[in-house]
């Protein structure tokens, strides 16, 4: 698994109002909706009003890269260009299959 955070940030609210169009116009649903898609969740860091974290999971690069390819992109640049929006991404590939036991002590499940 792929893991992309993405911090999106402006404003005057313009990274919420982005956060609540995509909700709004079913896009952020299409991208859930995409082959190989595992989450794709917006939240609201509570420190820093004008910016959205967006967490985007994926099981490959390749469905990352069939996602980047479509005309899905389009509609979110759209977005990210009407709200005047700055990103700052982070990337992370999972080792959920081989925690270490030491980290287990601190994961309460």
């Amino acid at each position: 698994m792929i893991t992309v955070n993405i911090y999106y940030s402006g404003s005057n609210g313009c990274a919420r109002k982005f956060a609540q169009e995509m909700e709004e116009s079913g896009t952020a649903d299409l991208i859930r909706a995409e082959e190989g898609n595992l989450r794709y969740e917006y939240f609201l860091p509570v420190n820093d009003p004008e910016t959205v974290l967006l967490i985007d999971a994926w099981e490959s690069q390749e469905a990352i890269d069939i996602h980047h390819a479509s005309p899905m992109m389009q509609t979110i640049t759209a977005f990210r260009d009407k709200y005047d929006l700055h990103m700052r991404v982070e990337r992370f590939v999972s080792d959920e299959d081989h925690p270490s036991s030491q980290d287990r002590v601190f994961i309460r499940e």
